[in-house]
């Protein structure tokens, strides 16, 4: 399907330029305010959690380029305490291919950074996925394959997946037709299944079953075009609610024992864009 000496030097060239990306010149594109209330504390101005999120993207040859950066906006006489990730995106073509590398440091600790090389093949209908981690060494973390095929006018996944870190492996196989969804998520050990269903334009409901026993409810409820309530159900776990309004966002999760509700913890956040 691809010439792999090509594929090769184009996702090192690519993941160099990633890394690189941030101290590109470019002009400056518009910053995104980010406020939320943390871990569901209201008293003071401690509870606020500000972030600014700023990204840009150029041309560099044959390469299209993005990066950014998330800071924390809270005042603060420590300015280099404000960076909490920096990150590069670099993505190409090579011999019918579309390959992309991400990395992402830490603002804090620049010594690792976070890889992510994607492959993608649209004749083959063939995605390939990598995490990986640059430091000292360059260890690959989890691996993932994923095949797309139609069969009778649906449409079928399969995404075998191996997170060395846990030497664990498993299998996630899709299929979708019209207003139905099944994913299907089998290991060794475990196995589980969720049906997806879009009721009408406004309602999905999805049931997930585990092997062990478990059962979880989803609900989404469409209220207009840019606002959605999505509540999901643990039974004797818990129970959260997300509203999403345009830039708002506000989770509320409630743990349950039994018919009991024991506490809610409340997040709310505001995005504002310049």
């Amino acid at each position: 399907y691809f010439d792999q000496p090509a594929l090769s030097i184009a996702i090192m060239k690519i993941s160099a330029v990633a890394l690189l990306a941030i101290l590109g010149y470019a002009s400056a594109g518009a910053p995104q305010l980010s406020i939320s209330v943390r871990d569901g504390n209201f008293a003071g101005l401690d509870g606020l959690e500000p972030t600014v999120a700023w990204e840009n993207s150029q041309q560099a040859g044959d390469l299209d380029v993005s990066y950014g950066i998330k800071a924390s906006a809270q005042p603060t006489t420590d300015l280099a305490s404000l960076p909490r990730s920096i990150w590069g995106k670099a993505s190409t073509d090579v011999s019918g291919w579309g390959v992309s590398a991400r990395a992402e440091v830490d603002g804090q600790d620049f010594t690792n950074a976070n890889v992510e090389l994607d492959a993608n093949n649209a004749g083959a209908d063939l995605n390939i996925h990598l995490v990986a981690n640059a430091g000292s060494a360059f260890s690959v973390r989890s691996a993932e394959v994923t095949k797309g095929f139609d069969a009778n006018g649906a449409r079928v996944t399969v995404t075998p997946r191996m997170n060395l870190e846990e030497n664990d492996r498993d299998v996630v196989i899709n299929y979708s037709n019209d207003n139905t969804n099944v994913k299907l998520t089998a290991s060794a050990d475990n196995q589980e299944v969720t049906i997806s269903q879009q009721v009408d334009g406004d309602n999905r409901i999805a049931p997930t079953l585990k092997s062990n026993g478990d059962i979880s409810v989803e609900w989404e409820r469409r209220l207009s075009d840019d606002s959605s309530l999505t509540a999901t159900l643990m039974p004797n776990d818990n129970l959260n609610v997300e509203w999403r309004d345009a830039a708002w966002t506000a989770n509320v999760n409630m743990p349950i024992d039994g018919t009991n509700i024991n506490g809610a913890n409340v997040s709310i956040k505001r995005d504002v864009s310049f």
